[in-house]
């Protein structure tokens, strides 16, 4: 297929034209991949309901429980980057349907997990077969999407962080709370298990049929708008100023600065994701149900401020100082959240803010590592960040965990990963540095000024 050049792009499309076929993409994937990793997410951190009743069963310690669901990051730090790769020669399709298919049987095979081996065996397969899945969307997402809209488009695809907290409680207090009493032989957190991975199963099997590998074979859009679209994208690998290869990847510092921070980041997400439910236990309420649906609380205002934060950054065309003010409020609300563990409201005040300043800094995160790398060292570079960086979903349960069984108190777990937070605004502030893009023709026929590392 002839590509159109970008200048003939932009006499044959208006501004408006140009709009409407970016809309028409963002409302054709992002819902579906949002569906997808709603799903992922709840099988990943279901784990934080099914411990409610799974511990006394089992005969689990808190540090057992903190290994258990922090083991599931060494799977996903181990294959990630060959899983993002996979992606980039094989496409997009095989590998999310793969991704999700692996992840809903692993799932429900955690109903069985009888023994602290198998628990921790399962939860390091989950993490292996997911692993790939977020930063593989986020990669392709750059075939559909130009740099300067990433931040935005980020965000709404991460909204499933906040929609996954805000639906993933409520289906769990009540999956938990409903089937009470050993219904067909099973406990109440196996059903769990159950019942929330046959979904993903099933939805592996559509991402055959449904989601288009790159504009160029999108059939929902006409000749005009594929070219349109791939042209965008190939003016983009093109820019000298961006690195293309594997090997450029683990050279640069500016990846490894970007995964330093990642690691900060995502130490307060694993710690809302796993330890939400178990904090609003400890601050008195016992009902299952009730559970799920205050543990919404902090994730639908985490949607919100993700989504503004995302928004506003494209608008403004800065990354640096967004994302590190939701590092510093992550910090902030962490710290507060353990200081008022005897206060229920303070605690859930203070644990709400801390989910909007971490939910808020992911999406205008990763609208920087785009800014440097291209080609394969995107895909490489992306899975790496995301990789090492997650190993703090296994650093931050384990500790927490640790912690409390030490002290006795979720108190000291908290103020460690408000350190690691306050550590990422520290980082961004020092280590990333404001460089001005030249001036260029754009999509939308205006000049934007982005902030790069």
């Amino acid at each position: 297929m002839t590509v159109l050049t970008n200048q003939n792009n932009s006499e044959q499309l208006s501004t408006k034209e140009q709009k409407e076929i970016f809309r028409k993409v963002t409302w054709r994937l992002i819902p579906f991949l949002v569906f997808l990793f709603v799903l992922a997410w709840i099988d990943r951190v279901n784990v934080g309901f099914a411990k409610l009743a799974m511990l006394e069963d089992l005969k689990f310690s808190e540090a057992v429980y903190g290994f258990g669901a922090g083991i599931f990051f060494i799977g996903y730090f181990l294959f990630e980057v060959p899983s993002n790769l996979l992606l980039e020669k094989i496409g997009a399709r095989l590998t999310l349907a793969r991704i999700t298919i692996l992840w809903g049987i692993t799932s429900i095979g955690m109903a069985y997990a009888h023994s602290e081996m198998i628990f921790y065996t399962l939860r390091f397969l989950l993490g292996v077969f997911e692993a790939g899945f977020f930063p593989g969307v986020v990669l392709y997402l750059t075939y559909w999407f130009p740099a300067k809209q990433r931040a935005k488009i980020n965000g709404m695809f991460m909204t499933s962080f906040a929609i996954a907290g805000v639906v993933g409680g409520p289906i769990a207090g009540f999956i938990m709370e409903t089937m009470v009493g050993g219904i067909g032989g099973h406990a109440n957190w196996q059903w769990l298990f159950i019942i929330e991975g046959i979904p993903s199963v099933i939805a592996g099997i559509f991402v055959l049929l449904y989601l288009p590998e790159k504009p160029a074979n999108a059939k929902f859009l006409n000749q005009k708008e594929q070219q349109f679209i791939t042209a965008e994208i190939a003016k983009e690998g093109k820019d000298p100023t961006k690195h293309s290869s594997l090997k450029s990847i683990f050279t640069q510092k500016k990846v490894w600065y970007c995964t330093a921070i990642y690691f900060c980041i995502v130490s307060g997400n694993a710690t809302i994701a796993f330890w939400t439910p178990s904090v609003v236990k400890s601050l008195g309420i016992n009902n299952n149900l009730m559970i799920g649906l205050v543990s919404a609380i902090p994730f639908i205002v985490g949607t919100i401020a993700m989504l503004f934060n995302g928004a506003h950054s494209d608008k403004t065309g800065e990354r640096r100082y967004h994302c590190a003010f939701a590092a510093l409020i992550a910090g902030i609300g962490l710290f507060a959240t353990g200081l008022f563990m005897d206060n229920i409201y303070l605690a859930m005040f203070s644990l709400t803010i801390a989910s909007a300043g971490i939910l808020a800094a992911f999406p205008v995160f990763w609208s920087l590592p785009t800014l440097f790398l291209a080609g394969t060292a995107a895909a490489g570079g992306i899975a790496l960040i995301n990789s090492v960086g997650n190993l703090a979903g296994f650093v931050a349960p384990y500790m927490i965990g640790f912690l409390k069984d030490t002290t006795g108190s979720l108190s000291s777990g908290l103020f460690f990963v408000a350190m690691l937070e306050m550590i990422a605004c520290v980082l961004i502030v020092c280590l990333i540095k404001e460089q001005k893009q030249e001036k260029e023709t754009t999509s939308f026929n205006e000049i934007s000024k982005n902030s790069a590392i």
